[in-house]
């Protein structure tokens, strides 16, 4: 019989620990790593842990799991901080924020032959030469070799073909290369291109434009138009791209992440400047326990990624890392140049910043309603609400207004590919007391599923409704006397101070209500059609609200249609200039009698 192992004993433990930095790793019952975390002071970071009361409903989940602490002591917490960040890509812990797409970027290579080569690179930079990026996708490569093929004419094909060439390829024949493979062109020759190149990549494209143009001056003076008029293409060529690159920052490399955390799901954007040049931008989706906000996010993409790749000399954020200048430090040391992480910036940087920000919120809100999110969302959601039967169409009812004027129910259909918006539908609602949510909410809902019944539509396998027990029992009567039977009805109450996250659901027939957690999936689902719903709704009022409001005073009038209408607003040149004519001035339009003349004067000057 073999004995059973120890119980592990946090505050035993705790007290072997020494009061210098170092690494921590805690272990499930079966030795796999759990979370890995580095500190300046191992015994106080792990005795944090195991406080009573722990707030944190992620703390307490892991904490329950510890079966084991395994510790590495550093020398310093930078050197700490790197040590983490190769075990967590080592072991994958599930409570560790994971960059799951870690690969890195590729770059332009330009070799250092006799007739140097420019091509695509990725991966570890052995080969000798210069390398220019790091650019975010190979697509941004390869639209910025196509350019330097073109201008500049440097050679892209491989050693092999290049050696091999007894005539010019077609790269000469289309004037893509200057084909030093067979001699035409001089050694010398070649190096100008490939200085300007090179000068072009470090974002110095006006200093070659400046080169170009002297270039072309002293050649048309020696009579060699040839050679100018190359240079006066090339110059066109560059002042166009000049033109188009509209988003450049001063000279100098710079990254711009921002990050976006909604529904338990996190995007990080990242814009890559290099010489002054956007490069492009990324997308990356980091794998994220519960209970993690943007600060948190971005501190583990900036320690997983950029200690693994060459840092620009800022980057920019969106949220400020709460180890910031840690980091900054780390990231200096491991790149020997100074690396600055910047969260309060102003003016052109501010400007990027809010771009990659809204990037962020789109296409975080592109990947939750991919099919993979949705269904697992959708799963939560059964589950959570106690709904036999999968889950495959939901829909929700949002009314919208302004002190009752021009309302609007918007309808918002999802389905297991997310949002389904050709099946979205908006309701102008009318005679109703103004104001009124319920009558309003009453009259959508009637005309939408008496519709369905007639059309035998799909019905959906929830209706959700935006209010509490009011709009609850509005939606339960519609089905009900529509006879329309297997809807389940969920009205979705905001909570306090419209607090997302405290929101209660009240199921129509049951007699509690079901608060759902705040990392709970099947409440982020709940929260994503609700907030669709009501931006749907009041984009459709606003709209609403602008038509009536700026509706022609002449579209009232009994016999102006919108022939007369043209021909007045033609004659007249504008509402204001008609409101002032006489009715003599008036009946002169063509199709306009004497009669119509008075009542279009009437209208613009209170008559009858």
């Amino acid at each position: 019989m073999t004995d059973s192992p120890l119980p592990f004993d946090p505050k035993s433990f705790v007290k072997t620990l020494a009061a210098l930095p170092g690494v921590y790793r805690m272990l499930d019952e079966r030795g796999r790593v759990l979370y890995v975390g580095k500190a300046r002071d191992l015994r106080r970071r792990v005795a944090s842990y195991f406080r009573e009361n722990q707030a944190s409903a992620k703390t307490r989940s892991l904490v329950a799991q510890i079966r084991a602490i395994e510790v590495t002591v550093t020398h310093t917490e930078t050197e700490a901080l790197i040590l983490e960040n190769t075990l967590i890509k080592e072991h994958q812990p599930r409570y560790n924020i994971l960059l799951r797409d870690d690969k890195g970027y590729p770059y332009i290579h330009l070799s250092d032959d006799d007739f140097p080569r420019l091509a695509l690179h990725r991966g570890a930079k052995r080969a000798s030469g210069r390398y220019f990026g790091p650019y975010p996708s190979a697509g941004a490569i390869r639209d910025t070799l196509n350019f330097l093929q073109k201008v500049f004419r440097l050679r892209q094909c491989e050693d092999s073909f290049f050696r091999g060439r007894g005539r010019p390829c077609l790269q000469y024949q289309i004037k893509r290369c200057t084909a030093p493979c067979v001699g035409l062109i001089d050694r010398e020759g070649y190096r100008q291109q490939m200085q300007d190149a090179v000068l072009f990549l470090e974002g110095k494209s006006g200093q070659v434009v400046a080169d170009l143009v002297r270039r072309m001056e002293r050649a048309a003076a020696a009579l060699d138009f040839e050679a100018a008029a190359l240079c006066r293409d090339q110059i066109v060529e560059l002042r166009q791209i000049q033109e188009r690159q509209h988003v450049e920052v001063e000279n100098g490399d710079l990254d711009v992440v921002a990050c976006a955390v909604r529904g338990g799901v996190a995007c990080v954007q990242a814009f890559v400047f290099r010489g002054g040049r956007l490069l492009g931008n990324k997308a990356f989706f980091p794998r994220l326990p519960e209970d993690e906000d943007e600060a948190a996010v971005l501190q583990a993409f900036l320690a997983q990624h950029y200690l693994g790749e060459e840092a620009p000399a800022e980057i920019v954020v969106s949220h400020e890392p709460a180890e910031a200048a840690l980091l900054a430090r780390a990231l200096s040391e491991r790149g020997g140049g100074r690396v600055a992480i910047s969260a309060r910036v102003r003016g052109e940087r501010a400007r990027w910043l809010e771009m990659a920000t809204r990037n962020a919120e789109h296409a975080l809100a592109g990947h939750l309603s991919s099919r993979a999110g949705v269904r697992r969302r959708l799963a939560a959601l059964q589950e959570a609400l106690g709904i036999a039967g999968e889950l495959t169409r939901l829909e929700c009812f949002d009314i919208s207004h302004t002190r009752g004027e021009a309302t609007v129910a918007a309808c918002v259909v999802f389905g297991e590919e997310g949002a389904l918006k050709s099946d979205y539908r908006r309701y102008n609602i009318e005679g109703i007391t103004p104001g009124d949510d319920y009558a309003a909410l009453h009259q959508a809902l009637l005309r939408r599923y008496t519709r369905l019944q007639q059309e035998n539509g799909r019905l959906p396998d929830i209706l959700f409704v935006d209010g509490g027990k009011g709009q609850l029992a509005q939606a339960g009567d519609v089905l009900e006397g529509l006879q329309v039977a297997g809807v389940a009805v969920v009205g979705v109450a905001k909570g306090p101070d419209r607090k997302p996250g405290l929101e209660t659901l009240y199921l129509f027939g049951a007699d509690r209500a079901i608060i759902l957690p705040a990392d709970s999936a099947a409440l982020h689902l709940v929260q994503q059609i609700r907030d669709e719903a009501h931006r749907f709704a009041i984009t459709g009022h606003r709209q609403r609200r602008a038509r009536t409001r700026t509706a022609s005073a002449l579209d009232g009038i009994p016999g102006i249609g919108p022939k007369r209408r043209q021909a007045l607003l033609k004659q007249f040149g504008g509402l204001k200039q008609l409101a002032r004519a006489g009715v003599e001035d008036i009946g002169r339009v063509d199709g306009i009698n004497a009669e119509l003349a008075q009542r279009i004067y009437d209208v613009f000057h209170g008559g009858a």
